[in-house]
């Protein structure tokens, strides 16, 4: 399976701005960047970039299995220089040591911008000491570090807080932003005001949540927790094929939000983030 952060140009929204969609799934290069780009225009939507990682289901990045992550990272990177609107993004397992890191440190050179790593699928422990160092090499080497954080494992989002707060010098986009569990990222409109504790390093992708709070009793909340958290730090993610763009954005469009917040999450945040 391949990851996806696109790009858009919305055709249908109220305001018709660019959408930078940073969670995104495929799972036969070629064809299926056809397939999304075709789901893409029938949504009324104009595809203007992309980056894509090969990631998930049975395809995932397996510990031990050192030889199919690098083709599997080899092929988004083709895949990039095959088309000028995607931007690959590479993946690892924590747990292969220093193989996981000549790995990253290749995918870097190689151009790749972007890890993403997945502690319930790949397996692993978010607290364990080798997440650390392969995080902490991340960011000496440049790239953002997107993993999930839909709080589907037990003490999920506690242990992701405590590896951001470890690692400052490393970027972490936290996908679904603790899903149902969001309310615990208001913690950080307190934590902020300890003296250098600002966690500047530290965004969030608000895929598949957000329809689940859109014209729901606790939209209120989730809009109050992006403003604690920071509105410059929120992402805009379909989690296609599971969930459609078209729905994401629309979800978005009834948050009680301001144009301009809306316009940062769409795309603003995401380009300044990636640098697109």
């Amino acid at each position: 399976m391949f990851f996806v952060a696109f790009c858009l140009c919305c055709a249908h929204t109220v305001a018709a701005a660019p959408v930078f969609d940073v969670h995104v799934h495929l799972r036969e290069g070629d064809n299926a960047w056809r397939e999304y780009r075709d789901r893409v225009r029938d949504a009324g939507l104009e595809l203007s970039g992309a980056g894509v990682m090969w990631f998930g289901g049975p395809h995932q990045a397996r510990q031990g299995a050192v030889d199919e992550i690098r083709a599997g990272n080899d092929r988004v990177i083709a895949l990039a220089a095959e088309h000028p609107e995607v931007v690959a993004i590479a993946t690892v397992h924590p747990y292969d040591g220093a193989a996981a890191l000549d790995e990253l440190a290749r995918v870097a050179a190689a151009g790749v911008k972007v890890l993403k790593i997945h502690a319930h699928t790949q397996g692993f422990d978010v607290s364990d000491a080798r997440v650390e160092t392969l995080v902490r090499r991340a960011g000496e080497l440049g790239l953002v570090v997107l993993t999930d954080n839909a709080n589907i494992l037990p003490g999920d989002t506690e242990k992701l807080f405590n590896l951001v707060v470890r690692v400052p010098g490393t970027r972490f986009v936290l996908a679904h932003i603790g899903g149902l569990n969001f309310r615990f990222w208001n913690v950080l409109s307190l934590a902020r005001t300890a003296d250098g504790f600002g966690m500047d390093n530290l965004y969030f992708d608000i895929s598949a949540t957000v329809l689940a709070v859109a014209d729901s009793p606790i939209e209120a909340e989730f809009v109050w927790t992006l403003r604690n958290v920071g509105i410059d730090h929120v992402l805009l993610g379909s989690d296609y094929p599971q969930i459609g763009l078209g729905e994401t954005v629309d979800a978005l469009e009834r948050l009680d939000l301001t144009d301009e917040e809306k316009a940062k999450i769409r795309s603003g945040n995401a380009r300044k983030l990636f640098g697109r």
